[in-house]
């Protein structure tokens, strides 16, 4: 399981917390944390690629990434580049 504090945080929303950690050899992705559960998720397309957690939050976690999807892509450039990633809006 990978420390959520050793990351650059994007969002927070209902106990979940995403973050973004730049891995060359791996397409692009978040890695969402919620209770003790970790969850990645692929960027393209926009899918769980590994781990789990409760299926409200697994749920909440994909839409969120729908829905910012061209803005995780410009954070995962901006890693890419050694730029901080930048906030994205929580899901409401």
């Amino acid at each position: 399981m990978s420390d959520p504090i050793a990351m650059p945080v994007l969002s927070k929303f209902y106990g979940i917390v995403i973050g973004m950690l730049y891995e060359p050899k791996h397409s692009a992705h978040v890695r969402a944390f919620y209770e003790g559960n970790e969850m990645v998720v692929s960027l393209q397309p926009v899918r769980l690629i590994r781990g789990d957690a409760p299926a409200r939050a697994r749920s909440m976690v994909l839409e969120w990434a729908a829905r910012h999807r061209r803005e995780l892509l410009i954070d995962w450039q901006r890693c890419a580049t050694s730029q901080v990633p930048l906030a994205i809006p929580p899901l409401t």
